[in-house]
């Protein structure tokens, strides 16, 4: 049933990880329907737009403490969270695996208690990472096999939902890219335009593939989730298939810089902690068909950017 008939007052949801780059959008999206109210949650302060002040609800929330979890989701009362909150950077996960498992592992098992104790829906946030990328681009039915310790503990934190009896959505993503509002986190687009720009020469790998998601498309896939009170699996990614080259290409010729300065290689020639899946990426006919979910193209996404860019600069 869809969450937003059910219930006559204004749905509350909460968001972990408010003042990532995800969390930052769906702050945004959801402050924008009168019928929802929102709390963004972070380990400190709210690092969100001035401007958004007045427009959403902010509680100070580690997601690792159990207590903590559990005495804001007592208070809140919210109807579902989106866990956006994690510890995403690969080779860092390779190397400090016991802050890995507490973020991504551990840090599910509150949220899972908090839900169950207040019959709350958990939209957990999850990764084409838990492939091996042996046979990509995958459904959501496809069997996991993750080859490094990122991909693992999420795999694990999927498991303990799966096993958890509550009302549960599961969102897989893949290679998400966005400017968020104090432009602490780079991607390949602006990594690309700014080396062309200086004139440097870079290499971009051409034996790995993506369906890489803009920010906003997939916090709009799990505000239709949220709103439709949505249960299960979905994949929700970009809808190109890509490799990094490819995605340097589309970069140059959109802000028409140099594609020679670019040289396409293989993924031999970088040495890196962890392990990569060589081609992931997803198929998303079933959030299309179930949510009415509907990506960018990666040229549109770049279209977004640019004018994000601009905005930020002026």
């Amino acid at each position: 049933m869809d969450i937003l008939t059910e219930k006559s007052r204004a749905v509350k949801v909460l968001v972990t990880g408010a003042n990532g780059l995800l969390g930052q959008k769906l702050v945004d999206q959801l402050r924008a329907d009168p019928e929802i109210h929102v709390i963004g949650t972070g380990k400190g302060q709210s690092r969100l737009p001035n401007a958004w002040k007045g427009s959403y609800e902010w509680r100070e929330m580690d997601v690792t403490d159990k207590q903590q979890v559990l005495e804001v989701f007592a208070e809140i009362k919210p109807d579902a969270v989106i866990h956006t909150a994690a510890m995403t950077q690969v080779d860092d996960c390779e190397k400090e695996k016991d802050q890995s498992r507490i973020a991504n592992i551990d840090a599910v098992s509150n949220l899972i208690e908090a839900c169950r104790t207040n019959d709350v829906h958990l939209v957990h946030l999850s990764t084409d990472f838990i492939f091996d990328g042996e046979e990509g681009p995958y459904t959501e039915e496809a069997a996991p096999n993750p080859i490094n310790y990122y991909g693992q503990t999420k795999l694990e934190a999927e498991n303990r939902i799966l096993e958890s009896g509550i009302r549960w959505a599961i969102v897989r993503t893949v290679l998400v890219y966005g400017i968020a509002n104090d432009m602490s986190r780079s991607n390949i687009i602006l990594w690309v335009k700014k080396s062309l720009e200086e004139g440097r020469n870079i290499k971009v790998v051409n034996d790995q593939w993506r369906t890489p998601t803009l920010a906003e498309d997939l916090a709009e896939g799990c505000v239709l989730i949220v709103k439709k009170g949505a249960t299960g699996i979905f994949n929700i990614s970009g809808k190109d298939f890509l490799t990094p080259f490819e995605m340097a290409i589309q970069t140059a010729n959109y802000f028409g810089l140099d594609k020679s300065l670019i040289t396409e290689v293989d993924s031999t020639l970088f040495t890196q902690p962890a392990k990569r899946p060589p081609k992931t990426g997803f198929i998303i006919e079933k959030a299309k068909n179930e949510l009415g979910y509907s990506p960018k193209s990666f040229t549109e996404g770049i279209g977004i950017l640019s004018k994000q860019i601009k905005l930020a600069d002026s």
